[in-house]
């Protein structure tokens, strides 16, 4: 089991920043103000998969898992919190997040269903989330130019993602998860994932105005498929997920760990004196 840490980021996101926050760059602010606009919504569904998912546990596996569950319900609760104050500002700049009332829409559908479907779900954004945070680790200088906060933000927000990525997985496997049904959910959620993305991305720019400059996309194809860029770096880790006997915990690295240690000044950890 993991012993997950909840920890309080302690940066202001009341204070407004730039419309293109992410080193001038229009189409990365674009795409990393889509991605955030997704989380208050996704990471609530995430914490109701992987918290009902343990009341199905017998009570001695709960008991395993209680530790563990608790701190993912933590730390996906901050990130709620922190998307939140973001996402916020980039209301008041004029961006509409679209994204959100889809995925509102598209998680009704499954009221009532098994949750083992739910944690299937669940598992496989943390598999997308595990992959861009290594990306994101790997390469923080994507984020450069941009404020400090900022920069902060998003690179603990992918640290503790990589300390989770197993949580729901490994619950789902818990109780009697198959191998097909997470195969058939990892499909589904690719397409569905990339496409809100993509669609997310492309509306803010369109409300930025810098929908149809070359400098856009020019960024967006070095961006996505430049030696270091995300599509690259993250295909293979995508198909692994299609193996049987994959773990989230086969894409280990130092690399979270490491910057949680280096910036242990930017955060304080909840339930600590």
């Amino acid at each position: 089991m993991t012993d997950l840490v909840v920890r309080r980021l302690l940066i202001n996101l009341e204070a407004p920043f730039a419309r293109h926050w992410c080193g001038g760059d229009a189409f990365r602010s674009a795409f990393f103000n889509a991605l955030s606009m997704s989380f208050p919504v996704g990471e609530q569904f995430f914490i109701d998969s992987v918290r009902n998912g343990l009341k199905e546990l017998p009570p001695d596996q709960q008991e395993r898992f209680a530790k563990e569950v608790q701190g993912f319900i933590g730390q996906e609760a901050t990130h709620r919190r922190i998307h939140a104050l973001f996402n916020a500002q980039l209301e008041k700049q004029g961006l509409v997040n679209a994204w959100e009332g889809r995925a509102l829409k598209a998680q009704k559908l499954l009221d009532g269903e098994d949750v083992r479907h739910w944690l299937a779900i669940t598992a496989a954004n943390e598999h997308f989330t595990a992959i861009f945070a290594e990306w994101l680790l790997s390469h923080p200088e994507w984020l450069a130019g941009s404020e400090p906060r900022l920069q902060t933000m998003w690179l603990w927000h992918s640290a503790e993602e990589s300390e989770h990525k197993s949580t729901a997985f490994d619950l789902y496997q818990a109780l009697g998860g198959n191998h097909q049904w997470r195969l058939t959910w990892m499909r589904r959620i690719t397409i569905v994932f990339l496409g809100d993305a993509l669609r997310q991305t492309v509306l803010n720019l369109k409300r930025d105005g810098s929908l149809w400059k070359a400098k856009t996309w020019t960024s967006a194809a070095g961006f996505l498929l430049g030696k270091r860029g995300l599509l690259r770096f993250s295909y293979g880790r995508w198909r692994e997920y299609k193996r049987r006997d994959f773990h989230p915990s086969q894409h280990e690295s130092r690399l979270s760990a490491d910057w949680l240690a280096q910036n242990a000044q930017q955060y304080s950890v909840l339930g600590s004196r």
